[in-house]
């Protein structure tokens, strides 16, 4: 392993967080973008090809060293890792919207949630999870609300590109209105195929005879 690798794993090791491939520049002024790029695939192979109990990841927009998913349950349960940050579900949903949706203001969030949420963003902005990003050109301005790399690293997403995009998750995160006009058009076409329905019941068979006359 080259000496700038080790010096990779020494730095990633000692971080907290992620490390962006341009904050390595630190490390070695005479490496370049490229030579980093080598390392860090020459740490990955590494950690692949010797059977380590960690990896290499790349995650909100950095690197870091994790351990290996299979290992996580025994890990957890034995609590040697530090404990993971607790959010309520009231956080979990309204970080949801606005990863869904952003740059989104608190007014949007609270439609899609039906319930006040100030205080749920303003503790998500203490956490560093979510950030001001800009004023909506809307009537009195609002504040506007996007996901930090922060909250990348606690889903452990390489970027918000890595969010799961079904179908499911579109219509859970549809506003109260969206879901109101959604309801009422499925209930139009329900109404309309009963009532085709019974007009075809009643109506005369195509080719029987009509009522005998005395």
């Amino acid at each position: 392993m080259e000496s700038r690798t080790r010096l990779l794993e020494a730095a990633l090791f000692a971080a907290p967080r992620p490390l962006a491939l341009d904050e390595l520049a630190v490390l070695d002024a005479e490496s370049s973008e490229d030579d980093w790029k080598r390392s860090l695939d020459e740490l990955r192979d590494h950690y692949e090809q010797d059977g380590h109990g960690v990896e290499l990841v790349e995650v909100a927009d950095g690197w870091q060293i994790l351990t290996r998913p299979i290992f996580a349950e025994a890990i957890e349960r034995a609590q040697f890792a530090a404990r993971p940050l607790k959010l309520s579900g009231a956080a979990l949903e309204v970080m949801a919207v606005i990863a869904y949706r952003q740059p989104v203001g608190r007014a949007e969030v609270e439609e899609i949630r039906g319930v006040s949420s100030g205080g749920v963003l303003r503790l998500l902005q203490e956490r560093g999870m979510i950030e001001v990003v800009g004023r909506s050109e809307a009537l009195g301005r609002p504040l506007l609300y996007s996901t930090t790399p922060l909250f990348l690293e606690h889903l452990g997403l390489r970027d918000i590109g890595d969010l799961p995009r079904t179908e499911e998750l579109a219509v859970a995160l549809r506003t109260p209105s969206e879901r109101a006009a959604e309801i009422e058009a499925e209930d139009a076409a329900a109404r309309a195929a009963a009532a085709f329905a019974l007009d075809a019941e009643t109506a005369p068979a195509e080719g029987a005879a009509g009522p005998e006359t005395p």
